[in-house]
């Protein structure tokens, strides 16, 4: 394809895509489609000569679109957002003209280099210490998601220690976390090749508001130490995936630094609320941590795939993930005049993606960034105050950021108040207008609001207030 292609084709793309967005609310935000619809609409083999990209299009339009869950939909309320804009997408647009495999400072200076300077900048707007910096010991890096950040800090923790320990001692090895902390801790272990007897999940409840308590942690690593094993690895949560609870870091941070205990903070979700001074004190006893985690793909307005890690000691991760075949050699490299991400992260291979973050970070703005997070803020709480005008419903846990946790209160003759909030969620949902999602909470089926997509503006929290108030009237009528 020469440039002049390029330019046709690209300008059809891009039409394509922005007929998409302006139309995205006339889709069912949730896809309607049954398993292994796809199947029957394609051909069972690839074509042997070259189709046009219109028709291609069209398939698009007639064949994919229908399949789709639309995460940038105005209605979508579900999970956590995964943002999307103009100016990552262009980002993104770049990143995939250059095409560039940039896993070692040589294969693209710029590539490397830019990604530390944003990396620096997001830290300054997050008042992230300065060991976290690249002109400390630390520095910041782009992962593909928060679960390949969590398991790199896992590996570079577990190495650390055993250099100490000896190897012979992986088997006793101790990881600590909430119960409401991230799958993805667990798989980290797997791949780790602890002992998942000893990935300790501790107990939350609402007399805490599902944040760790420090006592519990500290109780458990005591208990631990008495029986021969080895504690190495803390991850606190700032929002968890259930309810956005904010474990105390500054607690947690002094007893794993007392105990020699590598702290990690995951904060993909609620990280991106801390651009701004008044979410800051969130990020209170950052300061105690050896790592720290945020996703811009999430709420920050970067498409994905872009999840910021912070180490305070680099050499932690290099000593863990360095690998230096012959073919891979350069002045630069040995010299150690440069970085080489190849070093901070699982596979070799990888993309561009600091384009799209310094792109969005100044087409928006700190301030701008910081305004789009309040938006969504506010547009959860005045939904938190719909579900508290209406007896029907309860507020289950304080609202901290811009997720709601609320369910659908039973009458007295009915028993099964999961299956009530199942069935109000199944119903909500299959109407294709709006997406929400749930957890459990305490043994109860708990509904989730989360207000983040983009587009989403009050009259489409109205809307989906009243589906949730008219499916709601229609199950309790028929009970």
């Amino acid at each position: 394809m020469d440039a002049e292609q390029l330019r046709e084709h690209a300008h059809k793309m891009v039409d394509f895509i922005a007929d998409y967005y302006k139309t995205i609310e006339s889709f069912p935000v949730l896809s309607q489609v049954q398993p292994g619809y796809l199947e029957k609409l394609l051909p069972d083999s690839a074509p042997d000569y070259p189709e046009t990209l219109e028709h291609v299009l069209n398939d698009v339009q007639e064949k994919i679109l229908p399949g789709v869950t639309h995460w940038q939909s105005p209605n979508y309320f579900a999970y956590f957002p995964s943002n999307s804009s103009i100016a990552g997408f262009l980002g993104e647009m770049l990143s995939a003209g250059f095409n560039i495999v940039g896993f070692s400072w040589i294969t693209s200076p710029a590539a490397t280099e830019l990604e530390t300077i944003v990396l620096d900048w997001l830290a300054k707007a997050l008042k992230l210490p300065h060991d976290f910096h690249s002109t400390g010991q630390g520095g910041g890096v782009i992962q593909g998601t928060a679960s390949e950040a969590v398991l790199v800090v896992l590996l570079a923790a577990r190495d650390k220690i055993l250099r100490t320990v000896g190897k012979g001692a992986l088997p006793k090895l101790v990881t600590y976390a909430s119960d409401q902390t991230h799958s993805s801790l667990l798989k980290a272990c797997q791949i780790g090749g602890l002992n998942p007897e000893f990935c300790r999940s501790l107990k939350t409840d609402a007399s805490t508001n599902y944040a760790l308590s420090p006592e519990v942690f500290s109780e458990a690593v005591s208990r631990d130490i008495a029986s021969g094993l080895i504690p190495f690895f803390l991850c606190a949560t700032v929002g968890t995936t259930s309810s956005t609870a904010i474990d105390p870091l500054p607690e947690l941070g002094k007893i794993a630094k007392v105990k020699n205990i590598w702290f990690h903070v995951d904060a993909a979700y609620a990280g991106s609320a801390c651009v701004c001074p008044e979410y800051q004190h969130h990020l209170n006893g950052v300061d105690e941590a050896d790592s720290f985690n945020m996703n811009a793909h999430k709420w920050l307005l970067t498409n994905f795939d872009c999840s910021l890690l912070w180490v305070k000691d680099r050499s932690a991760l290099i000593q863990s993930l360095s690998t230096n075949p012959e073919y891979l050699k350069n002045k630069a490299s040995q010299g150690n005049m440069v970085i080489d991400y190849k070093d901070w992260q699982i596979p070799l291979g990888r993309r561009f993606r600091s384009l799209k973050l310094w792109m969005v970070m100044r087409l928006y703005g700190l301030e701008g960034l910081r305004n789009h997070t309040r938006n969504h803020i506010n547009l959860a709480a005045y939904f938190e105050d719909l579900v508290g005008q209406d007896p029907r419903f309860k507020v289950v846990t304080p609202r901290t950021i811009s997720l709601v946790c609320f369910r659908l209160l039973p009458p007295a003759n009915t028993e099964d108040t999961n299956k009530l909030n199942r069935d109000l969620l199944d119903s909500v949902n299959s109407t294709g207008s709006v997406f929400i999602t749930h957890t459990v909470l305490s043994g109860q089926f708990i509904l989730r609001f989360a207000v983040g997509a983009p587009l989403t503006e009050q009259r489409h929290v109205d809307a989906a207030w009243r589906i949730l108030q008219e499916k709601a009237t229609a199950l309790l009528g028929s009970l």
